[in-house]
C-alpha cells in the first residue's frame, strides 16, 4: 500500500478533477457537433423533397459549415480547459514543491510549534536577599515557563519556579513584558497559577487535552525555555505512565508522565503537548546526575493540573478532604522504644513494623473517630522538639495505595474532597485491619 502525504492527496484531487473537466467539456463539445448534424441532416431532407439536386447541394454546402462551424468550436472549448487545467497544475505544484522537503513527522511538528508557541512564556524571577551590610537588596532569581491557559491573562506553571520570588517577571513571544501575581499555589501537585494584565493584547492559549488515554510510546511535544533560550521545541515519546516520583521530603507526586523528550533546566513549568497541539501534562522536573536532560523527564497529568488550576482561581487553594487526625512518622526509633523494657512498662503493645503513620490524636467528633479509628494514650517526649502520644492506630495504606511515609500519606489524600469515602488499612496489636471512614 502506498502512503500519501496531505499535500499529495490534494494535488492528485485537483489534477483529477481537472482532467475530469476537461474530459466532460470534450463530451459536451462533440453532442453538440452531433445534435447540429443531426439538425442539417433533417433540413436537407426537406430540401430534397421540395427540391432534389440543388436542395442536396445546399445541404452539402450547410454540412461543411457546420462541420468548421463545430470542429472551429470544440477546439476553442478543447484550448480554454487546457489553459485552466496548466494554471492548475501549475499552482498544485506550487503548493506541493512548498512542502515536498517536510515529511509527514515534520509538517506536524511544524504545526504544533505554530500553534503554540506564543502561549508559551518565560517566567523570570527577583528575589530579595541581603548584602555584607545586612541591607535587604533585589537579586535575580530564577527562570522558567508557563502556558497561558486563559485570555484574560492566566498563566499555569510550577510551585518550585516561583517559590521564592519577591518579584514575577512574564515574557511574552512578542518581546513585551509584563508583571505578574500568584493567584495561588499547591506545593503538593507543584502547581502554581499566574496572573498578568494584557490590556487590549489579544493573547495565544492552550487548550487542555486529556491524559486519561495516554499510550507509552505516543508522541509527545515540549516546549519551553531551557537556559532561557525562549520557545525551543523538543520531541520524544511516553516512556512510562503512572509514576510516582518524590520531588521533596513531604511530596510526592504520583501519576506522573515520563517522557525522553529533552527537558532542561528552564522547561520547568513548561506544556506537554500530543500531537494535535493539546496540553496533556505540565513539565515539571528531569532525573539527572548533571542537571541537564538524560532522557528522564516528567510532567505532572492534566487531569491533574484541571482540578487544581479551578480551585486556585476559583479560591487561591485547592480544598481536599482529610483525616481528623495527628499524624505522625513511624520510625525504627519509634519502634525501638515501643519494644522496650520501658515502653512495655509503660503498658504499649509491641509493635512488628517501623514504617506508616502513627495515630497520635483523633478529633473530637470527626469522621475518623466516628468510624473508630484510634489515637494514642502514652505521651512521649521525641527528639526533645516534639511531644505525642503513642499506642494508638498505624495507617499503612489508604485505598489502594502503601503508606510508609507522611509524603505517601499525603500523595493518597492529593485527590481526594472533603465527604469522600475512603478505606484506610491500620495496623493494630499486631495485624491489620481495613476501616471504612468519610473524609473532613
Amino acid at each position: 500500500m502506498k502512503l500519501y502525504s496531505k499535500i499529495e492527496m490534494i494535488r492528485n484531487t485537483l489534477i483529477g478533477m481537472a482532467v475530469g473537466g476537461l474530459v466532460v467539456g470534450i463530451a459536451l463539445g462533440a453532442r453538440g457537433v452531433m445534435s447540429k448534424s443531426a439538425t442539417e441532416e433533417n433540413a436537407g431532407e426537406a430540401a430534397e423533397i421540395a427540391d432534389g439536386e440543388a436542395a442536396e447541394a445546399v445541404q452539402t454546402e450547410a454540412e461543411e459549415k457546420s462541420e468548421k462551424a463545430a470542429e472551429s468550436t470544440s477546439e476553442e472549448k478543447i484550448a480554454e480547459l487546457s489553459e485552466k487545467y496548466d494554471a492548475l497544475l501549475s499552482r498544485v505544484t506550487t503548493i506541493a514543491n512548498s512542502e515536498a522537503n517536510y515529511t509527514i513527522d515534520e509538517q506536524q511538528n511544524i504545526a504544533v510549534y505554530e500553534k503554540c508557541n506564543e502561549a508559551v512564556v518565560n517566567i523570570t524571577t527577583q528575589e530579595m536577599a541581603y548584602n555584607w551590610f545586612l541591607e535587604p537588596v533585589i537579586q535575580d532569581g530564577g527562570s522558567g515557563s508557563g502556558s497561558i491557559i486563559d485570555k484574560r491573562g492566566y498563566v499555569v506553571t510550577n510551585v518550585h519556579v516561583i517559590s521564592s520570588a519577591s518579584k514575577i517577571n512574564i515574557s511574552l513571544a512578542d518581546g513585551s513584558t509584563y508583571e505578574g501575581h500568584v493567584v495561588g499555589k499547591d506545593t503538593e501537585s507543584d502547581i502554581a497559577v499566574l496572573k498578568f494584565d494584557p490590556g487590549d493584547k489579544i493573547l495565544k492559549t492552550i487548550a487542555f487535552g486529556n491524559s486519561d488515554n495516554l499510550k507509552v510510546g505516543q508522541k509527545v511535544i515540549a516546549i519551553g525555555n531551557p537556559f532561557a533560550l525562549e520557545r525551543t521545541m523538543t520531541t520524544g515519546i511516553i516512556s512510562g505512565l503512572g509514576r510516582p516520583i518524590q520531588e521533596s521530603a513531604n511530596v510526592i507526586i504520583r501519576n506522573m508522565i515520563q517522557t525522553d523528550a529533552a527537558i532542561n533546566p528552564g522547561n520547568s513549568g513548561g506544556p506537554l503537548l500530543d500531537s494535535n497541539g493539546r496540553m496533556i501534562g505540565i513539565n515539571t522536573m528531569i532525573i539527572s546526575n548533571s542537571g541537564s536532560s538524560a532522557g528522564l523527564g516528567f510532567a505532572v497529568p492534566v487531569s491533574t493540573a484541571q482540578r487544581v488550576v479551578k480551585d486556585l482561581i476559583q479560591n487561591g487553594k485547592v480544598t481536599r478532604g482529610r483525616l481528623g487526625i495527628k499524624a505522625v512518622q513511624m520510625s525504627s526509633d519509634i519502634a525501638k522504644y515501643v519494644n522496650s523494657q520501658r515502653g512495655q512498662a509503660a503498658g504499649l503493645s509491641r509493635v512488628g513494623i517501623n514504617y506508616g503513620i502513627l495515630v497520635s490524636e483523633v478529633d473530637d467528633g470527626s469522621s475518623a473517630a466516628k468510624s473508630g479509628i484510634k489515637g494514642g494514650s502514652v505521651p512521649v517526649r521525641y527528639n526533645i522538639r516534639q511531644s505525642f502520644n503513642l499506642g494508638g492506630d498505624i495507617i499503612v495504606g489508604i485505598d489502594n495505595i502503601s503508606v510508609a511515609s507522611y509524603a505517601d500519606y499525603l500523595s493518597a489524600l492529593e485527590a481526594k474532597r472533603p465527604g469522600d469515602s475512603v478505606t484506610v488499612t491500620v495496623y493494630r496489636d499486631g495485624a491489620t485491619e481495613k476501616i471504612r471512614t468519610k473524609l473532613d
